[in-house]
């Protein structure tokens, strides 16, 4: 069956303060946030109808839009409440939220000012990112023409819209070829993360992950979650410069975001991997973790 379009869905939407019938959250055509991309946003994960680290991506919503100039007209504390009242309203067990803040119609030109700024809360039930009989035997990947690009030209570190218009035009080419996404080199070549989340490498020989420096993309909550864990199993986390040239030398890699959660992956171009028992044990501490089963 094919999904709902999300402008046909149904319930509410909580926008600008007030509770909103979905079909009627909507935006004029001339937002500056639609035609120059002052837009930041979060995706965060319900899991029995608690959000996980919902301070910390509410947190990362205020830094994101101090990022691009913006003042959000709300408190953390209300935005947060905001997300907890749309997922209860939208009876929400399991599923994702999405806060978003943009700039308004007041002017449309480079020069934003006094435009209002905006900030919608929705939520809908969703499951997997991927295919869970895929994520079983790990995704495929192939390696994008377009990199990261040097933290000198944008705002690297906050999850704004435009940085994703490379993501979106990789992961539709890794498809067209057949693959479920596509891996992303930074500015310099080395490896970045996939166009939604982060990766991580490992060696089954000394029990040791690798992982990317976040210093050009987004330093991931599940990304830190991860760490964390692997910490308290005293696993060895390497955060280093990965060079392409050395994908063959690993056994195994995966994903990890909140929507894509630990996904292993099975292939990267020409370089084939397994799904090693570490990933497999990571992926049950996180499962635990945000079930509640587990604290740190």
């Amino acid at each position: 069956m094919e999904p709902v379009p999300f402008d046909k869905r149904s319930g509410k939407i909580w926008f600008d303060g007030n509770l909103v019938d979905w079909k009627n959250a909507t935006i004029h055509l001339l937002s500056h946030g639609l035609h120059y991309a002052s837009c930041v946003f979060e995706g965060e994960r319900a899991y029995n109808g608690e959000i996980f680290k919902l301070r910390q991506h509410t947190e990362r919503l205020f830094y994101s839009a101090s990022r691009m100039g913006m003042k959000i007209p709300f408190t953390l504390d209300e935005i947060d409440n905001a997300s907890k009242l749309i997922i209860k309203e939208q009876k929400v067990l399991n599923g994702y939220i999405r806060p978003v803040v943009w700039r308004g119609s007041e002017m449309m030109a480079i020069s934003a000012q006094k435009t209002k700024i905006h900030v919608a809360v929705a939520a809908w039930e969703w499951g997997t990112y991927f295919d869970p009989k895929i994520k079983t035997i790990g995704i495929k990947l192939n390696i994008s023409k377009w990199q990261k690009p040097s933290p000198k030209s944008i705002p690297w570190d906050s999850k704004a819209s435009g940085i994703y218009m490379i993501s979106t035009l990789s992961k539709h080419e890794a498809e067209k070829e057949g693959y479920h996404d596509s891996l992303m080199l930074d500015y310099e070549g080395n490896v970045a993360e996939a166009t939604g989340a982060n990766i991580f490498f490992v060696h089954s020989k000394n029990n040791e992950l690798h992982t990317p420096v976040p210093d050009s993309f987004l330093d991931g909550i599940t990304r830190q979650s991860i760490i964390d864990i692997a910490k308290e199993l005293n696993i060895k986390v390497h955060q280093r410069k990965i060079k392409p040239d050395e994908l063959s030398k690993f056994d195994g890699c995966f994903l990890t975001g909140t929507a894509a959660e630990v996904t292993p992956i099975s292939q990267i171009g020409n370089h084939t991997y397994k799904v090693v028992d570490l990933i497999k044990k990571l992926d049950e501490y996180y499962t635990k973790l945000v079930n509640k089963k587990i604290n740190h």
